[in-house]
């Protein structure tokens, strides 16, 4: 849609197929193979970015991990804080690191992509991933609050049931087929990182979107 993207992923070989695809699209991308529970190569990310760029206009946080799904007192510890690290702390460490990017833009957006677990009500045997989703949209609404006098505007997205690699390891038995692709979800990106919104950390989901 005309924006230079600044891709973000741990996989190279990933990222080379996402950049083939903008370039055919006419579009141009920087790749950036980083893992995002590395606090670190974030903090070095923001010095980087901003030594070449001087500001972000738009930041989408859509890494996500789906953890374990068993009982909270059965969790490992390991991947109840990796699921941590990826879902919420990853985001705290991005706003922090791009923080004066963000507000050098003048109108930036930010887009956190949540869920309904965590984020509307608790599930059993979704813990740490609930958890997770609950404390990224506290995170997003505080981050409104403290930026929305810089002209920088937050939302929440929730994408709802997507066909996707998380979403077949939570529900293997699920027909892909019922569920949309996850381009359905791109109208309301589009919107959400637009001049045209002007929310405060507002809940999106797609399936109340219409238009």
């Amino acid at each position: 849609a005309g924006a230079q993207v600044l891709a973000l992923a741990r996989t190279v070989g990933a990222l080379e197929e996402l950049d083939d695809e903008i370039r055919a699209a006419g579009g141009k991308a920087s790749l950036i193979p980083l893992d995002l529970s590395d606090g670190a190569a974030i903090a070095e990310l923001g010095k980087a970015l901003a030594g070449r760029f001087g500001k972000i206009d738009m930041l989408v946080a859509n890494a996500g991990t789906l953890g374990e799904l068993s009982p909270l007192t059965d969790i490992n510890e390991k991947v109840w804080q990796r699921t941590i690290d990826v879902n919420l702390t990853a985001n705290w460490r991005l706003i922090r690191a791009l923080d004066p990017l963000l507000r050098a833009a003048g109108k930036a957006r930010v887009a956190f992509l949540t869920s309904s677990v965590g984020g509307l009500g608790p599930r059993a045997f979704w813990g740490a991933y609930g958890v997770s989703k609950a404390g990224l949209e506290m995170l997003a609404k505080t981050y409104a609050l403290e930026t929305a006098h810089a002209g920088v505007r937050v939302s929440i997205i929730d994408p709802g049931p997507m066909r996707t690699k998380m979403r077949a390891e939570a529900m293997p038995g699920e027909d892909p087929k019922t569920l949309s692709e996850p381009s359905a979800v791109l109208p309301l990106l589009y919107y959400a990182v637009s001049e045209q919104y002007d929310g405060e950390a507002q809940r999106l989901a797609l399936r109340d979107w219409r238009r």
